[in-house]
């Protein structure tokens, strides 16, 4: 080969702009032609797409035509369905050397180009004769946190607390923007998304604003999301609803109420000023993690409507087809089974499920808790779907493969009849915002736009806001249903005990129990100052050591100390600072304020059901018991146990057993109380009361349980 042959430059390159995908959704086969003006020893052709790579070289490139003036042409057949829906970077190039093993730099001649490769075009949707298409309506919710890493110092940092914030700045900065602007410009009447931001990251992400942490990264965090907060829905609800929180991401079922009302309020006061749009009243709960007993909190704070994992509704319907061991939760406990039976069970195909799904169950609803007094207190309940938000958050549409999915709960539905045009199906796809496949770039910005793609030619599907929704389709608040405590999937199964915040329950000694005594004094300590002199100077830091300690993070890698630690430091040294005002209350007769109750757990979870064995599930003893940890300043006088079922009320003394013991060195511990259960008393509603010395009384909530 002469040299003088060998190419310096590649005249033209001939290939498609645009393909589309064959019915598989995969590209078809097509053809790319190079010119070059001589013999390329070494041509090679790259195509990238979604983070993959496809070399074509060797025999695959072929030697097409020569010119006298020495031109070379060359082709190259690239496979069918190497390739899927989106856009194709190629690279076109060749090696002026045969080995390239020996080349340069300069040796590589290089030109690239873009083939855009769009859907198959799906079949026309079937439409129902004699009346309106039925919509399947779905929403979105990102979470975006970061808790603080040292419950006493929020200005605590180090390398990995960098590393941790800096690779997630594009969830933290602009990805969401990104989506949001995509609803906007495709003309989506009613798209947008719910997203939650904690206040302990947008405090961190302000001081790494203000210090120049993780590289500058956030000096101007808020700009993209400022910048679309402002964007509407037809309705004029926010296409970026900015979803009421805690503001230190606590587990709401087990902190007192007025601590679910302040982490709310402290939280609605800091979005406006951080992204310049206010909070809204529709909540996303920290874990997802619900129980009806936090319902008069949520009103007192204001919240319309609260989302919470779909599961806990299925449970609550009588004839709930209970999906054993794969399930990863007990059978439900008979006292939640209150909801009438449904039809309409399906097993989803194409996504991965523990149990059978209710389509007919997937809309809001209102959701009812009756105190001890009787008095019934209501929300409105956003259904999170368990297992289609689960798959959504690995990488949304494409890692969802949301055409086939929603096509069964289609289906489904109208075949059971399950379509009421006055309360159309809704179910909300819920996952973090910053973890994982849910916080990938490509969710937000190249799967988002593939499914507003799919939107676009079904219009059986609508992307629609909460808020656009409930405004559209209002539920019933004389239709109230209950719903079984619990939280996401993510959290051990989200079963309706918490256990993931209960590790090691049945052991002499528990870290996540520990910190809980630990809390439960310090909350009461707080308090009793709170309502004794309110404008207390140190009231304000003791208020913030408590609150972060409540956030839920703290109980979730049980067994590292680091996370044991926290709440027993944020709590040492709340009593460091107050502990001389703390005597005085004491002692000096000011405590107004009754003893404070932890929500209690009952063991076995269902006395005379089923409880977990060794790899399986086993008979459970019908003798259970109530524990608690209860706390008073002033000391605690009595705990009283009440019971209501069929056969009348009564009241069984609870034992005190002393403090928790403890292995974190607290200054201060809650008592340990537990109670008896009679055996098979049936159906059951109980509650817990406690008096101090000084004669102030508070109850805790009511709750159910079924003795066999």
């Amino acid at each position: 080969m002469a040299t003088a042959n060998v190419f310096s430059r590649l005249l033209s390159i001939a290939l498609p702009d645009r393909l589309v995908c064959e019915e598989s959704n995969k590209s078809p086969a097509f053809t790319i032609e190079l010119t070059a003006d001589g013999i390329i020893p070494f041509p090679q052709i790259i195509l990238r797409q979604h983070g993959r790579e496809y070399l074509i070289r060797g025999d695959e490139i072929r030697l097409s035509a020569t010119e006298p003036d020495g031109a070379h042409s060359y082709s190259a057949e690239v496979s069918p369905a190497l390739l899927g829906p989106g856009e194709v970077q190629i690279q076109i190039e060749g090696c002026r050397k045969a080995d390239f093993h020996q080349a340069g730099g300069a040796d590589w001649i290089k030109t690239f180009r873009s083939i855009a490769l769009a859907r198959a075009p799906r079949p026309a949707a079937p439409r129902i004769q004699g009346g309106d298409q039925p919509v399947l309506y779905f929403g979105i919710h990102k979470h975006m946190h970061q808790p603080y890493y040292d419950a006493v110092d929020p200005n605590y940092w180090d390398g990995e607390k960098d590393s941790i914030f800096g690779s997630r700045g594009g969830p933290y900065v602009d990805f969401v923007a990104a989506a949001i602007r995509q609803y906007e410009e495709a003309g989506l009447p009613h798209g947008g998304l719910t997203c939650s931001w904690s206040g302990s990251l947008i405090e961190q992400l302000d001081r790494c604003a203000e210090q120049g942490r993780c590289g500058g990264r956030f000096s101007d965090w808020t700009r993209e999301v400022r910048a679309v907060a402002h964007l509407e829905t037809t309705l004029g609800n926010p296409r970026l609803d900015l979803s009421a929180f805690g503001h230190y991401h606590p587990l709401m079922p087990l902190i007192p109420e007025r601590d679910i009302v302040r982490q709310i309020q402290l939280h609605r006061e800091l979005i406006p000023e951080t992204f310049g749009a206010p909070a809204s009243n529709i909540l996303f709960p920290p874990e997802t993690a619900f129980h009806p007993r936090i319902i008069p909190a949520l009103n007192q704070a204001g919240i319309q409507a609260v989302m919470y994992d779909s599961i806990h509704r299925y449970r609550t319907c009588k004839d709930y087809p209970y999906g054993g061991m794969s399930e990863g939760m007990l059978p439900p406990n008979p006292a939640d089974q209150v909801n009438p039976p449904v039809s309409d069970w399906l097993r989803l195909h194409n996504v991965w499920t523990g149990s059978e799904i209710a389509p007919s169950l997937l809309k809001p609803e209102y959701l009812a808790y009756t105190d001890p007094d009787g008095v019934t207190h209501k929300i409105i309940g956003i259904p999170a779907e368990r297992y289609i938000g689960n798959e959504d958050a690995r990488g949304g549409f494409g890692a969802l493969q949301y055409p086939d999915v929603f096509e069964q709960l289609y289906q489904h539905l109208l075949d059971h009849g399950g379509f009421d045009p006055k309360h159309p199906p809704f179910l909300l796809l819920h996952s973090d915002g910053d973890n994982h496949g849910g916080g990938a770039e490509s969710y937000y910005r190249h799967n988002t736009a593939r499914m507003i793609e799919w939107l676009g030619d079904d219009p059986r599907f609508e992307l629609i806001g909460i808020a656009d929704y409930l405004q559209r389709f209002p539920p019933d608040p004389d239709q109230a249903v209950h719903v079984e405590a619990g939280s996401w999937s993510g959290a051990d199964n989200g079963d309706p005990q918490f256990m993931k915040w209960f590790s090691r329950y049945r052991e002499p000694y528990s870290p996540d129990l520990n910190s809980w005594a630990v809390l439960t004094a310090l909350q009461n300590a707080v308090h009793t100052l709170e309502d004794a002199e309110p404008d207390h100077p140190i009231l304000s830091e003791l208020t913030r050591l408590l609150l972060t300690a409540e956030a839920s993070d703290y109980w979730y890698w049980t067994g590292q100390s680091v996370w044991d630690q926290q709440v027993t430091n944020a709590a040492n040294r709340a009593w460091s600072i107050a502990g001389n005002e703390l005597e005085r209350l004491a002692g000096g007769g000011a405590d107004r304020t009754g003893p404070t109750i932890f929500p209690p757990w009952v063991t076995p979870e269902n006395p005379g059901g089923k409880q977990w064995g060794q790899g399986c599930l086993e008979d459970a003893p019908r003798e259970g018991r109530v524990h608690s940890f209860v706390y008073d300043l002033s000391g605690v006088e009595r705990v009283t146990l009440h019971l209501r079922s069929a056969s009348g009320e009564q009241r069984i003394a609870m034992t005190n057993r002393g403090p928790y013991p403890c292995q974190t060195g607290a200054k201060v511990t809650a008592q340990y109380v537990t109670a008896d259960l009679p055996v098979g008393l049936g159906d059951l509603r109980y509650f817990i009361e406690a008096e101090d010395h000084r004669g102030n009384v508070s109850r805790g909530a009511l709750e159910r349980i079924f003795l066999a």
